[in-house]
C-alpha cells in the first residue's frame, strides 16, 4: 500500500509541476484578437493577426505552427515608395508589459502553402512558439476585419 501511496504522489507531484510550468509559461504573455483573413480557391498562402502583450521580461515570438498549411513564417509589411514590400522575420520582439500588435499593413503571421481555402467563420489552432514562454496555443478565427476588405494576400511570388 505505501508504494502505491508513494507513487500516486510522485505522480501527483508532477502533474503540479507540468501544470506550474504550462500556466508560467502562459502567463508570461498573453496573446488576444487572434484572426486570418478568408482566402479564396487556389490562393496559396493567408494572413493572420493578433496582439501579444509581454509579461514581466521581455520574450521574442520566435516561431508558429498550424494544420492549415505546410508552414507559417513570420513576416513584416513595409512601402518602399509606392511598391508594398514583405519579408519574412526571424522573430517579433515583445517587450515587457508592452503590448505587440500584428496586423495588416505591418508585422504578421503567413500560412504558406495552405491545405485549403480559410473560409470566414471557421476558426483553426495556432500554436506559438517564444523563447522564454515555451509554446501558446491560440484559436483564429477566420473574417474580415471591419472595414477591410477581404482582399486576397499573394505571397506566392515576387520579392519578400
Amino acid at each position: 500500500m505505501k508504494t502505491t501511496r508513494r507513487t500516486l504522489l510522485a505522480m501527483a507531484l508532477s502533474a503540479a509541476a507540468l501544470l506550474s510550468n504550462a500556466a508560467l509559461a502562459q502567463a508570461t504573455v498573453k496573446v488576444d484578437g487572434a484572426w486570418a483573413r478568408p482566402t479564396v480557391k487556389g490562393q496559396a498562402a493567408g494572413g493572420g493577426f493578433l496582439k501579444i502583450t509581454g509579461g514581466a521580461t521581455a520574450d521574442k515570438l520566435v516561431s508558429a505552427s498550424a494544420g492549415v498549411s505546410k508552414a507559417v513564417e513570420l513576416h513584416a509589411m513595409s512601402m518602399d515608395g509606392d511598391v508594398m514590400r514583405m519579408r519574412q522575420v526571424d522573430a517579433v520582439e515583445v517587450p515587457a508589459g508592452k503590448t505587440v500588435e500584428l496586423k495588416p499593413g505591418g508585422l504578421h503571421v503567413m500560412f504558406m502553402g495552405l491545405n485549403k481555402p480559410l473560409q470566414a467563420g471557421e476558426s483553426f489552432p495556432l500554436t506559438l512558439r517564444f523563447e522564454k514562454a515555451g509554446e501558446v496555443r491560440v484559436e483564429m478565427k477566420v473574417m474580415t476585419q471591419a472595414g477591410m476588405p477581404a482582399m486576397p494576400m499573394d505571397h506566392g511570388g515576387g520579392k519578400h
